[in-house]
């Protein structure tokens, strides 16, 4: 009883950092960076490194004395500028979430990204940590959690949206929309949990759920089988005597005889009286 009381909770820690591969790793060193990148998510995030890694294999493109090295949102926004324009020029096909979620340190982005440009300036395979689709939220760390531990809304808000986001795009009604987005999310999850474990919400049976579902006897099932067959034997049988009896009656044409006016005539009238006779007098 001592040691129950005594007990303390133990859940999984949020991934601060995620490791790369041997190979990316190797070639990383090979390129001699001004500092070697020790966390992704936060080494990463201001482009630097990313413009130091393009400026060995494209020296005449990327000028380095363009680029700093501050951790503010305006510098962050400076560099990744000059490099998606560098991107443009040199048809570098990075994803734009991805580069979104490196500006404004999201987990796994950062790792993906240098993934990706390994791929592209090594043309060289690579075994990727991140398998499954892009997703930048915290949504497969919660599930991973009891329920006890797992956010409220407010805090899948606060976990899921930065404020940098929020400052280089102040718009309202965008933001209003991305949080609610991550509320719906939210309430959907919650929704699945009440529905995996009845017993810790006290979920009560519908009556439906409450009904007792017994199968036909064979007995019913050959007379609904017989009903069904003979319904489709009627409705075969009425409209092959529909068709029948329209091929059967013969549709007669009446050729209808009409007299028509000479030409002359026609001309005639529609030729004005007045106009007769002031050439005739004429």
């Amino acid at each position: 009883m001592a040691a129950d009381k005594h007990r303390v909770l133990s859940y999984p820690q949020t991934p601060k950092k995620t490791g790369l591969p041997r190979d990316l790793l190797k070639w990383l060193q090979s390129l001699d960076l001004t500092f070697y990148p020790l966390n992704c998510r936060r080494d990463f995030t201001n482009g630097y490194i990313i413009a130091e890694i393009f400026f060995w294999y494209f020296p005449d493109d990327i000028k380095m004395h363009s680029f700093k090295t501050g951790t503010s949102l305006a510098t962050k926004l400076s560099n990744w500028s000059l490099l998606e324009r560098f991107f443009s020029k040199r048809k570098v096909n990075l994803s734009k979430e991805l580069i979104h979620g490196t500006v404004h340190c999201k987990p796994g982005a950062a790792e993906a990204l240098i993934q990706c440009i390994y791929v592209i300036l090594t043309s060289r395979g690579i075994k990727r940590i991140q398998d499954e689709k892009i997703d930048f939220t915290d949504s497969s760390y919660q599930k991973k959690l009891p329920m006890v531990a797992r956010p409220t809304a407010t805090k899948a808000v606060k976990n899921n949206v930065r404020i940098t986001e929020i400052i280089e795009q102040p718009d309202i009604v965008f933001n209003q929309q991305k949080v609610q987005a991550i509320i719906d999310r939210h309430l959907q999850h919650r929704h699945e949990e009440r529905l995996e474990n009845p017993k810790r919400f006290d979920l009560k049976p519908t009556l439906g759920e409450l009904a007792v579902r017994l199968l036909p006897s064979p007995s019913t099932m050959e007379k609904l089988s017989n009903l069904l067959k003979q319904k489709r034997s009627k409705m075969s049988l009425s409209g092959s005597s529909i068709s029948e009896a329209i091929s059967k009656e013969a549709i007669h044409f009446k050729e209808i005889q009409v007299k028509q006016a000479p030409r002359s005539d026609m001309a005639a009238d529609l030729v004005p009286s007045g106009s007769v006779t002031g050439v005739t007098d004429h």
